[in-house]
């Protein structure tokens, strides 16, 4: 018998974390002077950027152009999506996954041409902050200035000063780096290439590193921000950007695991006498069912589904709430996964209900959440069914580009309609009746917001979130009453997720306290701080970086060289 859950979805208003390590090096391999640190941090720095190239993650880069508000400073206007998988075979491009257009065609462009006179960004140019230097990152074209020790997250670091000697050329990193003080990797840099030209302009960028593997760091997250820049004599340009990385360990994980499996075999029962053969009902589910598995196996493999893990759980005990209170009994039973994507999207694939991440991210509340699956059920309960000729296999055979072009999961309007009437009586039968109101306010928030972030809310393979007008409309709550409401919350407030393994985990961060209007930011994208800790250690850790805490003591006591 199915009984009521609950799950306890914490308002958050930080970023997304990240999983790392490293292990420690032999206390005689531990540099004496701030020099021989210097040299271990560049040896380190150009293996990394040698061994990233091995891998082809997943990255996404999402934009929002910014405008003044005389009451919230800046706000979204206008939005930009790109979504690709990395290739360093040739250098730093991205095999475009969101260009259903051009086949999947290569995005070029070159390291500096990040933006042009008409507005376009190139992916490109936000993948290339992942590296300092890949052309000379050395003494002779650096200088590194020691600044003091400071931590990130669990990490303690050394902190250093970079800056481009003098005729080292265009296109040198310019800022500051964070060193882990055990193997010596750089595990953040903080700043911007140097030298400008006239077609062609370097973005300020906060670029963070995972420890995903002993003594390997990872690029994950970067973050860029550009206000009151100049071009074309008199436009000027506002914006922000995240770019997230997954994918690195993509498919390995799950045949590791499948060879180091310790499978115990059962004797072999006699079942000629039980009931085993299937009636055309139970076959025609059975056929669905594989379809349906097939599908979220093929998008879990090319690194577009997570793997199963205790967000999914969260979301199937608001399944179980919606079909006790209802007494609904669908067979087989439902299920809920993530999208990695960070595009607010929802859609059902069979009887799996599937949330993007970023639609997870924004939801302000348990009861929003419920609505956003209330409607994904009804589809389920409605017998609005699956394309079963996915339950042949070859028709999963197909190159990743083309993924968003070949599968396609959006109902039609008539289908949207008739699963938003039925969500509004599964809600009003459920535990979250009285709650209504505050999913109302989240769905006029989106409404009032979609003219300015159009591509954060198209969705790839789903739909887009549904406006369920009835609820829009019911329960309305008075915003001013509490000023503490929170409508939407900003990209990356709910969850973290891992780039090595593409694992995601609910954040678990301090109460904020009192939120000023301008810090609610619904929809909107803010600076990464991950919570940094090594490998293997316990990752159930507050994900909001820990306060810097300055020292002035160096390694060996030596005094600060410049190079």
């Amino acid at each position: 018998m199915r009984k009521l859950g609950t799950t306890i979805l914490v308002l958050v208003l930080s970023g997304l974390g990240a999983i790392a390590a490293a292990a420690a090096p032999k206390p005689a391999d531990q540099p004496r002077t701030m020099e021989e640190v210097v040299d271990r941090v560049i040896t380190n720095e150009n293996r990394a950027s040698q061994q990233i190239r091995q891998y082809s993650p997943l990255v996404e880069t999402y934009i929002q152009n910014l405008k003044p508000d005389k009451d919230l400073g800046y706000v979204p206007a206008g939005d930009k999506y790109f979504l690709g998988r990395a290739d360093f075979t040739k250098g730093v491009s991205l095999v475009s996954l969101t260009d259903t257009s051009g086949k999947g065609k290569k995005i070029f462009g070159s390291i500096g041409n990040f933006f042009s006179f008409a507005l376009q960004f190139v992916p490109d140019g936000f993948l290339q902050m992942i590296f300092i230097d890949t052309n000379g990152f050395d003494k002779q074209h650096y200088k590194f200035d020691y600044v003091r020790r400071e931590f990130l997250g669990e990490v303690r670091c050394l902190v250093f000063d970079v800056t481009p000697q003098d005729k080292s050329g265009k296109g040198r990193f310019l800022g500051r780096i964070w060193v882990e003080d055990q193997d010596f990797n750089i595990v953040r840099f903080n700043g911007a290439y140097s030298g400008n030209g006239h077609s062609s302009w370097w973005f300020h960028f906060d670029s963070w590193r995972a420890n995903v593997q002993p003594g390997m760091w990872v690029p994950s997250f970067v973050y860029s921000e550009e206000k009151d820049m100049h071009y074309n004599l008199t436009k000027k340009l506002d914006f922000k950007a995240q770019t997230r990385l997954w994918g690195y360990n993509l498919g390995h994980a799950s045949q590791e695991q499948e060879l180091s499996k310790i499978l115990v075999e059962s004797a072999v029962q006699d079942d000629t006498k039980t009931s085993n053969d299937l009636s055309p009902i139970q076959a025609q589910r059975s056929w669905d069912r594989q379809a349906e598995d097939n599908v979220i196996d093929r998008l879990e493999r090319i690194g577009l589904i997570a793997p199963k893990g205790d967000v999914d759980k969260i979301l199937e005990t608001v399944v179980n709430n919606l079909e006790v209170t209802n007494n609904i009994d669908v067979e087989p039973d439902v299920r809920c996964r993530v999208m990695m994507t960070s595009t607010l999207e929802s859609y059902t694939v069979g009887h799996t209900i599937v949330l993007s991440r970023g639609l997870v991210d924004v939801l302000p509340d348990e009861a929003s959440l419920a609505t956003m699956i209330a409607h994904e059920l009804s589809h389920i309960v409605l017998g609005h069914r699956l394309d079963s000729s996915y339950a042949f296999f070859d028709q999963l055979l197909i190159e990743d580009k083309d993924t968003f072009r070949h599968f396609g999961f959006a109902r039609t309007p008539d289908e949207e309609k008739a699963a938003n009437v039925k969500a509004i009586q599964l809600l009003n039968n459920s535990p979250y009746k009285n709650q209504l109101g505050n999913a109302g306010l989240f769905l006029t928030a989106l409404t009032t917001r979609q003219k300015e972030i159009p591509n954060l809310i198209s969705p790839h393979l789903g739909d887009r979130v549904p406006t369920i007008g009835d609820l829009r409309s019911s329960m309305p709550v008075d915003q001013k009453q509490n000023p503490q409401m929170i409508a939407a919350l900003p990209i990356g407030g709910r969850v973290k997720l891992d780039p090595w393994n593409d694992h995601l985990d609910l954040i678990k961060s301090k109460p904020v306290g009192t939120v000023a209007e301008r810090e609610k930011m619904p929809f909107e994208v803010t600076p990464f701080m991950p919570y940094l800790t090594r490998y293997g250690a316990d990752a159930s850790k507050p994900i909001a970086a820990s306060a810097a805490t300055p020292s002035d003591s160096k390694p060996g006591g030596a005094s600060a060289s410049k190079p």
